[in-house]
Order: C-alpha cells, then structure tokens, then sequence
C-alpha cells in the first residue's frame, strides 16, 4: 500500500528544505523524503556566502531573514589571496558593509528545519526507483520497499538525482578537478600559523592546476579544500582511511609550496574526505513535463567557483513555492513560469563558475582571481 501526497520533494538540503517552508507559509502542505537517517547523521560541511540577489531573498520568501542574521559569523567576509609562495597578493577585510555574509551550511539546514512542521521531514528515506504513472501521477519507490505516489515530485535530491530521468538524459561529468577537505580544529590555539595564514574569513591559495581553498568557521575551526587538476580515477588511487598515507599523497603534488600553505594538510586533525568535482552542461533543460520538476544541484549542477550552488537552491525553492502559491489551481502554469526564470539563471551561473575554474587554477594563478576582484 502506497502513502499518496499533493506535493512530495525528494530531498532535504537547502533548496527542497526552502520550498517546503515557502509552501507552509502559504499553508501548503509537502511531504519531504531525504535518504540521510536523521537530520544530524553527519557534519553538513563548511560555510556559505549568502548572496543578498537569492539566498537572503529565499529566506525573506520564507520569513526567516531576521533569525538568519544572528547566524552569520563576523568578519567572515574577509579575504586573502596568496600565491604558492605565500606572498600576499590581495587582503580585505570585512568592514560590515558587505552583501554576502558568511554562515556554516549545517546552523542554515537547522533554521529550515526547525521552521517545518515535526513530520514534515521522512528521514531514511532513499529512493530507489522512480516512474511516472499511466494516470499521471508519479511514484517513488525507497531502498526499503516503501511507496509513495505525488501528483507533483519536486528532485530537490543533488548530483545524482533519481528524480531527473524523469525530465532528462543528461548526467554530471567530472570537471578534471577534485578536492580533499581538511580540517583544522581550535585553530587559534593549536594551530596558530594556519590560522593566521587563513585570516578571518576565506583564503584562495592559488597556482597553475592546484591550490588551497579555505575559510574560517564560526567554531574556531579552519576548513581547507586542496584543490587539484588530477584524472578521474586519482582518488580511488589512494587509501584515504590511513591519514597518513593520503596526507602524503596529496602533498607529493605540491612539492615546491610554502611550508606554512602545506601545514593546512600536514597539520589536519581529521580524516582527509576525497570529493570529485562533476557539473552538468551549462545551460541544461528540459522539456515541460507535467507534474514534476528540479531545483539546485539535481536541475544545474555546477562546480563551486561562483560561489552560487546552496543560493540558486534556495532561490530556487523560494521561486517554486512561490509560484506554486499564486495558482493554486494551476500546476502547470506554476511549473513553466517557475522554469521559465530558474533555467536562464541557472545557465549563468553554471557558465560564469566554468570561467571561474579556468581562471583560479591557470598557470599564471592568482592573477585571473585578483584581476576578478579588482574589477569588482
């Protein structure tokens, strides 16, 4: 026996967490799925610009602007940018008149989460197979055997979204670069270097085809990307359940870097966590399917350089809710005026963070990023 809902959205990050609280707002009910078994299953990563233009208009969308600002971390908006030497080639601080305040993504999902009715939310909850139904409706099917049908399914469900088959072929391809997340815990106190390498808010570390993201978190704690133009398969070249082994691996490709940008590695307290970095083609659509749709990384994937992924999500979430809102009797209608902005949106910041990777990692680096901001 199958559980039926008006509007389901598979997928409980940022953006399918904005939708429903949109909705709920307008007394809309959804019922969210995500595959994760409780919402504190895991460290839900690092910091997030929010962009005035999108995730702070989302959250005003969803009347949440005000408990957002107590999150923010001060001075986050600071940035250095250093070459491989550690030469500083660019340092601002934040003077409190910037538009993108720095928050960590895991305090952001709790202030969605804590703002939907209890139930909202089935933890554990993966989904194995999904279909559009003959009579229109379409039904998911989880990873252990329960069924739900929608009249509107919302993939709101990532990178590999079960949800998109429904709507297209395309899948992410790895962009030639993948990341190692590193962290650095009471960095002031144990490592004080780092920490003053790091500055206040973030750091771009940059040379030809690697480099060192990181930024400060409101815990104390610094979180690095090592950052590498390497093939697809040199993650799975390296065990990285022996720190020790995987610290070197990673190290061994920046052999003639400053001591103090190598210690973000060499120093980390945690295991290292290996990330390839796919997207979607820029500009990726879809045909009007009726009944369902995507938002965020599941409709416009894209690598992590223009800083707008968890802002398209929510602006995302925010515009469908919204749109879902003002025809309540016409899904379709909502559908394609909700499409009709989220695809040109999404094609621009896919193409302008395709730029942008080019530009941080080419072999005359940092200059491209400091001839960014400076234009800025």
């Amino acid at each position: 026996m199958s559980t039926h809902h008006r509007i389901a959205v598979v997928g409980a990050g940022l953006g399918g967490l904005t939708l429903a609280r949109v909705l709920h707002v307008h007394g809309i009910e959804a019922a969210v799925y995500d595959q994760e078994a409780s919402r504190d299953v895991r460290h839900q990563g690092g910091m997030l610009d929010i962009h005035e233009e999108s995730g702070q208009a989302a959250l005003s969308a969803a009347g949440l602007l005000d408990d957002f600002r107590p999150l923010v971390l001060p001075g986050g908006e600071a940035t250095r940018v250093l070459d491989r030497h550690a030469e500083v080639r660019m340092a601002r601080e934040d003077d409190g008149t910037g538009t993108r305040p720095e928050v960590e993504r895991g305090q952001l999902r709790d202030l969605l989460l804590d703002a939907l009715p209890e139930g909202t939310v089935h933890w554990g909850a993966k989904a194995a197979d999904v279909r559009t139904l003959a009579d229109g409706r379409h039904e998911v099917t989880l990873a252990d055997g329960a069924v739900f049908t929608a009249d509107l399914l919302v993939g709101a469900d990532g990178a590999w979204s079960r949800v998109r088959p429904l709507v297209s072929d395309a899948r992410p391809a790895y962009t030639g670069f993948s990341m190692v997340e590193v962290n650095l815990r009471d960095a002031d106190t144990r490592h004080p270097v780092s920490a003053s390498v790091v500055g206040g808010g973030t750091l771009f570390a940059l040379g030809a085809e690697r480099g060192f993201l990181a930024h400060r978190e409101s815990d104390g704690c610094l979180h690095t990307y090592a950052t590498l133009r390497v093939p697809e398969n040199w993650v799975s070249t390296i065990d990285f359940t022996d720190t020790p082994t995987a610290k070197e691996a990673v190290l061994a490709l920046f052999p003639d870097w400053d001591p103090s940008l190598r210690a973000l590695v060499a120093d980390a307290d945690d295991a290292l966590v290996p990330r390839a970095v796919h997207a979607l083609p820029v500009g990726h659509r879809w045909e009007r399917v009726p009944g369902v749709t995507l938002l965020g990384d599941a409709a416009h994937l894209m690598s992590p350089f223009a800083g707008e992924g968890a802002n398209l999500a929510m602006i995302d979430g925010a515009d469908l809710g919204l749109a879902l809102a003002a025809r309540p009797d016409d899904t379709e209608g909502a559908l394609t005026a909700y499409e009709r902005v989220m695809f040109p949106r999404g094609e621009s910041a896919a193409a302008g963070s395709a730029a942008n990777l080019v530009i941080c990692f080419a072999a005359d680096a940092p200059r491209g990023l400091l001839e960014m901001f400076a234009s800025v």
